[in-house]
């Protein structure tokens, strides 16, 4: 009896062994799978974090996959959104309508005379009378598509304000990570005052990712909202450049430029974007570029080669899974 306890007892022990070695082992297995194939969040932050830790001056980027992932790289910081913000004016304005009842069709009756002749405004060279009659749904176009800023000075003077776009948009995203508080025409006479309206790359990253893929306002004003960004003119060198020759790959996106200061300083270069991939992945690029010791043209590669890093790694996320 004794001898047969013994044995039972070595059997025993002998197959604990045998399973904590068979646990240990498929515990190292994965252990070093996951070493060799890090999250794609961990590959797309460190492959930023490279590119922007050249750059002569701070780079913030954020990115949201298929409305889950998320990186971030210098989000602590806030950038100058420059006309960014004109994608936040048009869902104010959109939403105000709609709480009001009125048409996007509306005509509005514009006197030349009120329009500042000096400022970027591709509306005002393509009528030349004294009165420019337009819907507000070609306002809204001339702002998203070519970002005009008489169009925008306009629907913030006479439709939906400053105050009222900052507050409809901390209903959207988190109040912390944004402020509107002056226009394009008070940022035109004060270059200082750009910087006070920002945003965390995250938030205006949230700000576009919800924009196309939940419900924010009356779905027709939404759609047109979205698809007159897919036809944005500006900035095609930024985060469009590396994916215009991809096929399948469609692209929505506002860009923000600011100026360059006495000192040869670019105060801002930014471009946010929701892209779709042939893959069925869609994902949110938002770049903000900031006190950028150099021109336009150098900046918009720094954010070009994000967006072709980014696209790659998903590509390859695609193919591998």
């Amino acid at each position: 009896m004794e001898k047969n306890r013994k044995k039972q007892i070595v059997v025993l022990s002998i197959a604990l062994v045998c399973i904590f070695i068979l646990v240990f082992s498929l515990f190292h297995k994965s252990a070093t799978k996951d070493s060799a194939n890090p999250p794609l969040t961990n590959v797309l932050t460190d492959s930023i974090s490279q590119i922007v830790s050249a750059c002569p001056g701070e780079i913030g980027v954020a990115v949201i996959v298929n409305n889950r992932d998320t990186v971030k790289v210098n989000n602590k910081s806030v950038y100058p959104m420059m006309s960014v913000f004109k994608v936040h004016q048009a869902l104010a304005l959109c939403n105000d309508f709609d709480n009001k009842g009125i048409s996007l069709d509306t005509l509005v009756n514009i006197n030349r005379d009120k329009l500042d002749p000096k400022t970027w405004s591709p509306m005002l060279k393509d009528y030349s009378g004294p009165v420019i009659s337009l819907t507000v749904r070609d306002l809204l176009r001339y702002t998203l598509t070519q970002s005009d800023n008489n169009a925008s000075n306009l629907m913030f003077k006479d439709m939906v304000n400053v105050a009222q776009t900052d507050s409809f948009i901390a209903t959207l995203i988190p109040r912390s990570s944004f402020q509107i508080a002056y226009t394009e025409e008070e940022m035109s006479a004060d270059h200082n005052k750009a910087y006070s309206n920002y945003t965390s790359p995250l938030g205006a990253a949230m700000l576009m990712n919800r924009l196309f893929t939940e419900g924010l306002i009356d779905d027709e004003k939404q759609s047109f909202i979205k698809n007159t960004l897919k036809e944005c003119k500006t900035g095609v060198d930024r985060i469009a450049a590396p994916l215009l020759d991809k096929e399948g790959v469609v692209i929505a996106h506002k860009t923000g430029s600011g100026n360059v200061n006495e000192n040869g300083v670019l105060a801002a270069h930014n471009d946010v974007a929701y892209i779709c991939l042939p893959n069925n992945i869609s994902y949110t690029l938002a770049v903000f570029v900031k006190d950028f010791k150099g021109n336009e043209s150098q900046a918009s590669q720094y954010v070009a080669h994000i967006s072709a890093v980014v696209y790659s790694l998903l590509m390859q996320t695609s193919v591998k899974s």
